[in-house]
């Protein structure tokens, strides 16, 4: 197979897959744009009540993860039942891991200000909270299913329903947080009620293609769906929770961030979102090309053709790295313009906003090199089912390297949320080193 057909096959997979994420990424920037122009009080409580939801989001789909790989190993060996038994346990995991964490969202408000958030700010997250945490249980069954057509190559249909959501979202936000249409005003609220609808609908809509497709029925996915499968349930436990966990690791560098710039100020916080809101769209198409990898490591490593997955993995690496350098240029290049997209500049305080975002917009740049090769390494790392070892390289790297570098540089030696920001390029870069040389010392 040549580099060309490499590349072919990855962006075939790996574009549809980055639209989807970006699309998905797309249902938070509208509430993040939307709630900006409702009022810089809401759109900061929003921004930490999202952050939290992602997190608790994040550590529950590490079993959604885990199914994409185990798929795609299991149709590379021919083994079509496996395919339908690590799916359905994969939706017990999921569903199981919902329901235990919702009162982690219901008492929120207490643990916000704990954490030493303002007392206005967490008691609305905490309302934004209370609503949104309905919709974990299908998000992520949402994320399982995303997972399992994509192993199947059936890439289209998850973009296609992730678009469709966006405008629900955007639909549902327009009437209920401003109270449009003869709809109450909800603020934050109204946002939550819009997520919570967009994950119901996307829920039903990948259900019903994946049981009755016809060309799909082959894996009989529903029947006995409520027999449980202890074998494969331990598969996925034991190839989810390390993913769940590093994606806690990562995540927790980020929410630390939001929690620390919270200390500095309101008006820090709410730029501090949106440049990260800015930051993510990027970052989402490296992890659509990463799922990508994922599937096709994983393919190949089911076949045992060492070869084609080491080729496979260096295109994948080059196209990821040639996305970030794109992404480089344009937030050097148009920092004021692309967070003016995000707020009424006819508010008072949208011009501190304004200006502090460029800034952190600029920083952003720092670290998009890093964050692609670090993202993507897991998914290579993923595709050989190596999970345990990069859990602990992600955790160092954030928690030990990152999370206090941000610490000491913002307050300690007082640059503030610049500072803040340079402390997590410097984890993010010591994750992308350790995890690509983790890969490449498996396969060589």
């Amino acid at each position: 197979m040549t580099p060309s057909t490499h590349a072919r096959e990855t962006l075939a997979l790996g574009l549809p897959l980055a639209g989807s994420h970006l699309a998905q990424m797309a249902l938070h920037v509208t509430d993040v744009v939307m709630m900006g122009r409702y009022g810089v009080v809401p759109l900061a409580a929003v921004v930490l009540g999202a952050s939290s939801f992602f997190i608790v989001y994040v550590l529950g789909s590490g079993f959604a993860k885990a199914v994409m790989p185990m798929v795609a190993a299991a149709l590379g060996r021919g083994d079509e039942a496996q395919v339908r038994r690590d799916t359905r346990m994969g939706i017990w995991l999921s569903i199981l891991f919902g329901v235990l964490v919702f009162p982690v969202f219901w008492w929120s408000g207490p643990i916000l200000l704990a954490l030493g958030q303002n007392s206005e700010v967490a008691a609305i997250a905490e309302s934004y909270l209370r609503l949104v945490g309905l919709g974990l249980v299908p998000a992520l069954v949402v994320t399982v299913l995303q997972s399992y057509l994509s192993a199947l190559g059936r890439t289209q249909i998850v973009l296609w329903v992730t678009l469709v959501a966006v405008g629900v979202n955007v639909t549902v936000n327009y009437a209920l947080i401003f109270g449009n249409w003869g709809l109450p005003e909800l603020g934050a609220q109204g946002a939550a009620v819009a997520t919570v609808t967009v994950q119901v609908l996307s829920l039903l809509a990948l259900g019903l293609y994946a049981g009755l497709l016809p060309s799909l029925r082959r894996f009989h996915l529903f029947q006995r769906f409520w027999r449980p499968d202890w074998h494969a349930m331990r598969l996925v436990w034991r190839l989810g929770v390390p993913i769940g966990l590093t994606g806690l690791a990562e995540g927790g560098l980020f929410h630390a961030s939001a929690l620390m710039m919270g200390w500095i100020g309101t008006v820090e916080l709410a730029a501090h979102g949106i440049a990260l809101e800015v930051a993510a769209l990027t970052f989402m198409l490296h992890v659509g090309l990463s799922s990508a990898a994922t599937i096709r490591i994983a393919r190949f490593d089911g076949r045992g053709d060492r070869v084609a997955l080491k080729a496979a993995a260096k295109i994948a690496v080059a196209i990821s790295t040639g996305v970030a350098v794109a992404s480089v240029v344009l937030f050097v290049s148009l920092p004021e313009p692309i967070v003016s997209l995000f707020l009424d500049l006819k508010k008072p305080e949208s011009a501190a906003i304004l200006a502090y975002g460029s800034v952190l917009l600029m920083l952003a740049a720092l670290f998009q090199l890093a964050d692609a090769l670090q993202v993507m390494a897991l998914g290579l790392l993923r595709g050989v089912q190596d999970t345990r070892v990069p859990m602990w390289l992600a955790a160092v790297s954030y928690w030990l390297i990152g999370i206090p570098c941000s610490y000491v540089l913002a307050f300690p030696l007082g640059f503030g949320g610049v500072g803040l920001w340079l402390g997590l390029v410097v984890g993010l870069v010591c994750a992308a080193v350790s995890l690509m040389w983790r890969f490449w010392r498996l396969v060589r």
